[in-house]
């Protein structure tokens, strides 16, 4: 690899002028410069784009972390936040926890130790070492999709409880009123606050709360397929499964036809996030959307602007909340 030195002699400069050429720090004639970048494309040097952005105190490197990159919903999130990182001159570095709070602490460390300007997380979970981390933690900070408690950071979101709601209330409109409900992990708030709309609609529609209705998965389609062949097998069964994800969904999905269900005629099913999958499935999935794109674009939006924000100024911390809708397919039969 060729130095700053080689270029110098080359272009017949000294090396502190090869340096005002590539980071624009002094005047330098057009000739000068002419004569530089021929030689840096010669010797094919490469200026060392982390030493130039440190000495400026900015690496233009956003950390992501995520729980699970394998999972649909996720991996668009990311990708949206990867595209408009993008085109704001960010590089993003991802990073997946597989819902592992270790890992998550790890990796916040790892970050700051490369230097990145700003993080995006979407947690793992509550453990108090971990909150403590979050709470004192020094670089600029953005939570996407779960909230946590006494974390004063900015945060994007989608109303977890008006979607459980619409879901069920889509559900009751349809006919149903023996319906379950596949919740994800008791300690995730996407999770409880989605089974919290499921309770609401069917209070006002005055249907009583079966426990036995409520079963729990970790949002991985195997886990619906056990929650959903469990359902089955109570003495009064549902008519209709609202999964809390559609990974899940699906599961209820491969379950009912395992078991001699047709979708939508013996069992309706909706399922939450309106990963790409869903309209791909059979039969196509009625799901809640997220405003996948929109909570990206924001996170990217909210972190960059507290990263640029100069010493004197001051940004007050922002909670973007979301609202979802409902894509009708197939799973359900006819429309509310």
């Amino acid at each position: 690899m060729s130095t700053i030195h080689e270029v110098a002699k080359r272009a017949g400069v000294s090396p502190t002028t090869v340096s005002h050429v590539i980071n624009n720090t002094r005047f330098v004639s057009k000739e000068v410069k002419e004569r530089v970048n021929e030689a840096m494309a010669e010797l094919q040097f490469q200026p060392n784009a982390l030493a130039r952005s440190l000495r400026r105190g900015k690496t233009h490197t956003l950390g992501l972390i995520l729980p699970d990159s394998a999972n649909p919903f996720f991996a668009e999130i990311g990708h949206g936040i990867e595209a408009t990182a993008f085109n704001l001159d960010y590089s993003v570095i991802l990073c997946n926890t597989e819902g592992n709070v270790d890992k998550e602490r790890l990796y916040l460390n790892v970050l700051s130790n490369k230097r990145v300007d700003g993080i995006i997380l979407v947690s793992v979970g509550e453990q108090e070492d971990l909150l403590r981390l979050l709470q004192t933690y020094r670089r600029p900070l953005v939570l996407v999709d779960r909230i946590l408690p006494d974390v004063q950071t900015d945060a994007v979101f989608c109303d977890n409880l008006q979607g459980g709601y619409i879901a069920t209330r889509h559900i009751i409109n349809l006919g149903h009123r023996r319906i379950g409900v596949v919740a994800g992990p008791y300690y995730l708030t996407p999770s409880s606050h989605r089974v919290t709309g499921y309770l609401k609609a069917l209070a006002e529609a005055g249907i009583p709360t079966d426990e036995s209705l409520i079963v729990r998965g970790d949002f991985q389609s195997g886990s619906g397929w056990k929650a959903a062949l469990e359902l089955f097998n109570i003495p009064d069964p549902p008519t209709a499964i609202f999964a809390c994800n559609d990974m899940m969904a699906i599961g209820v999905l491969r379950a009912a036809a395992e078991t001699g269900k047709k979708v939508p005629d013996d069992l309706a099913v909706v399922g939450f996030d309106d990963i790409t999958l869903a309209a791909y499935t059979v039969p196509s999935l009625t799901s809640v959307a997220q405003p996948k794109s929109k909570m990206s674009e924001l996170a990217v939006q909210l972190l960059i602007q507290r990263i640029e924000l100069k010493e004197d100024e001051e940004l007050p911390l922002r909670n973007e909340v979301l609202c979802p809708s409902l894509v009708v397919r197939g799973s359900c039969g006819g429309c509310a």
